[in-house]
Parts: C-alpha cells; sequence; structure tokens
C-alpha cells in the first residue's frame, strides 16, 4: 500500500501525464493518419483475446494458449512501436521545433513511455 508520499507523487505523475496529453491533443494526435490501420490492428488483438477466452474456458492445451499469449503480445507491442514512432514524429518533434519547456517535458514523457515498454 501507498504511503501519504507515495501517492502524492503517483498523483503528481498522473497530472504531469494528463498535462502533456491535453497539450499533445491540441493539435492532430500524431497517429491520426494510421487511426484507420491502428483499429484494425487493435480489432484484430481483440478477437485474439477472446479466442484465448475460449481455449481457456474449453481446456486446451496450456503450451497452445501460451502460443497464442506471446502472438497478442507481439501484436500489441507492435502496435505500442507504432504508437511510440508516431509520437515522437509528432509531438515530439513539433515541441523541440518550437522550444522551451514543452520540448524538455515532451522528451522525458517519451522516454518514460520507452522505459515502461521495456520493462513489460
Amino acid at each position: 500500500m501507498l504511503g501519504a508520499e507515495g501517492v502524492e507523487r503517483a498523483t503528481r505523475t498522473r497530472v504531469d501525464t494528463l498535462r502533456g496529453y491535453y497539450d499533445c491533443m491540441t493539435a492532430i494526435p500524431g497517429y491520426h493518419d494510421d487511426k484507420a490501420a491502428y483499429l484494425t490492428r487493435l480489432r484484430r488483438i481483440e478477437g485474439q483475446v477472446r479466442g484465448l477466452q475460449r481455449m481457456v474456458d474449453e481446456d486446451v492445451y496450456c503450451i497452445d494458449i501460451l502460443t497464442q499469449v506471446s502472438a497478442v503480445t507481439k501484436a500489441l507491442q507492435g502496435v505500442a512501436v507504432g504508437l511510440v514512432e508516431d509520437h515522437l514524429g509528432h509531438c515530439v518533434r513539433d515541441a523541440v521545433a518550437s522550444g522551451g519547456g514543452s520540448a524538455d517535458q515532451k522528451v522525458a514523457e517519451a522516454s518514460a513511455a520507452i522505459a515502461r515498454l521495456l520493462r513489460t
């Protein structure tokens, strides 16, 4: 359980993340041009997850389920990498071009997102 300091830090981090989100959202998101492709990929992944549920419900062999979990994980990682590339190429690039503290914030935000992806 988080102490008062941990809750404050988590809240501050969440607020900073949301602030960065809304700053970036004032313009068109970096993934906008590929939005339909992302939605298609995510719907396919959603179908794979439903398939996993069905496999567990039907008592399918563990290794077969794990193989499908691996496929879903790779598919989600592919979406994540694409979103990072779009974020770097749009939000971060625009912030760096305009300079100031916003650029530092966007670079730090992107670095933190990449670090979270690497931990998974």
